[in-house]
């Protein structure tokens, strides 16, 4: 079965040959020199000021389109499935969507993107992708009719649903990446977007889904559904489009523009096409349950494994990045050892825990601004963000005041 009509085409590769591996750090410009600090330098206070919030927010035209899609959305599942039935629909499907939510915070702990791009990518799953599905589906009806025949059941859930599905959700990550590039800076970044994207369409599909059961076959149906999907499945939609945002993810670390990121995104369409055509087929054409424990544990696992290496590869660029800083200065070689892992983060924020008064949440800060100091002079390596220096400012300047901060009598 032919997923992808143009496979054949030559794609453009996501490991170009001048890299050794795709998870490499490419170098296209020299970095800038690092001025050193000033001997000892006083407690200053907090810059009031921000870095620039250019590339790094959502775009008002996106929230429009998002509210009007919801309106709409809103009017069919009250209409198709009446106000009762929806709502627990939507209870039931929060489930779910918490523990994914939960599951995704812990992949984006290391380097947080802002919350606005994940609120954005939760609502155009949500909101977007699940309008255009179903306003593909009923343009489909309108053309072939709405027939029920097995084949048509089978080419839905094996081919349309995929194709357009995936489609859909996978224009978010892209639509993110050119919007906010700023706030992209490799792979975990497009897992984490493309990872609440499905989220979020697997949200609202479960409302539906839910709904449906209930009104047909009341509790003893709702309950079987909600195993199925809620239990069983609820990193399915997740983990299909965090390959497409994986591939947008790598074109974002190589610092290619929007119009070279369509190439790696329609490489990561794919796989996520071919995922989820392997999912639902396994539903259609074998035994469910055996191809689950056979096949989708382990590709769950093996996903879990990419994202715990690639996480690992964010901790290594951390410390190389921080380490420029301690060599001009900045930084101790202690606190970059403390800063470039886990286990001294912790020790870090339980010392301070420890201070008078309970100085923590002074810890957090001075952790997340460090590490986003470190993502700030990689993008800055690679010559992708002339606001990099702007940015190197003001963090130093935060991360200055946060230490003087701690040690404050």
């Amino acid at each position: 079965m032919t997923l992808d009509p143009g496979a054949a085409r030559p794609r453009p590769s996501l490991t170009p040959p001048e890299f050794a591996s795709a998870l490499a750090q490419p170098r296209h410009a020299a970095p800038a020199q690092i001025t050193p600090p000033a001997t000892s330098p006083a407690p200053v206070p907090f810059p009031t000021g921000t870095a620039p919030r250019r590339g790094r927010t959502a775009s008002v035209w996106l929230v429009g389109i998002l509210i009007l899609v919801l309106v709409a959305l809103i009017g069919y599942f009250l209409s198709a499935m009446g106000p009762g039935a929806s709502l627990v629909g939507m209870l039931l499907a929060l489930v779910p969507l918490v523990g994914v939510l939960f599951a995704v915070r812990i992949v984006d702990r290391w380097e947080p993107e802002p919350r606005g791009l994940l609120a954005l990518a939760v609502a155009w799953g949500a909101i977007a992708s699940v309008g255009i599905a179903l306003g593909v589906d009923w343009v489909l009806s309108l053309a072939f009719g709405d027939g029920t025949s097995e084949v048509r059941e089978v080419l839905r859930a094996v081919v349309q649903a995929p194709v357009v599905e995936e489609f859909a959700k996978g224009l978010g990550v892209l639509l993110i990446f050119a919007t906010a590039r700023r706030a992209f800076d490799g792979p975990v970044d497009g897992i984490v977007y493309g990872a609440l994207i499905g989220a979020g369409f697997a949200f609202t599909e479960n409302i539906q889904y839910f709904a449906l059961s209930y009104i047909q076959g009341g509790a003893v149906e709702t309950t079987a559904t909600f195993f199925m999907r809620g239990i069983l499945s609820p990193f399915a939609h997740v983990m299909f489009t965090s390959v497409t945002g994986f591939a947008v993810g790598l074109a974002a670390r190589r610092g290619f523009s929007t119009g070279q990121a369509i190439g790696p995104w329609l490489l990561g369409l794919a796989g996520a096409v071919a995922l989820h055509a392997f999912w639902n087929g396994s539903a259609v054409f074998g035994d469910f349950f055996l191809l689950y424990i056979t096949l989708q544990v382990p590709l769950f696992v093996g996903f879990i494994l990419g994202v715990v290496a690639l996480r690992r590869e964010e901790s290594r660029l951390t410390r190389r990045r921080l380490g420029d800083y301690a060599a001009a200065g900045w930084f101790t070689p202690q606190e970059v050892d403390m800063l470039a892992t886990s286990a001294g983060r912790k020790a870090a924020l339980a010392w301070a825990r420890s201070l008078r008064g309970d100085r923590s949440a002074l810890m957090k800060t001075f952790i997340a601004d460090a590490t986003a100091l470190a993502a700030t002079r990689q993008r800055a390596i690679t010559g992708r963000d002339p606001q990099a220096a702007g940015d190197e400012r003001d963090l130093l300047a935060k991360t200055t005041a946060t230490r003087a901060a701690m040690f404050a009598p």
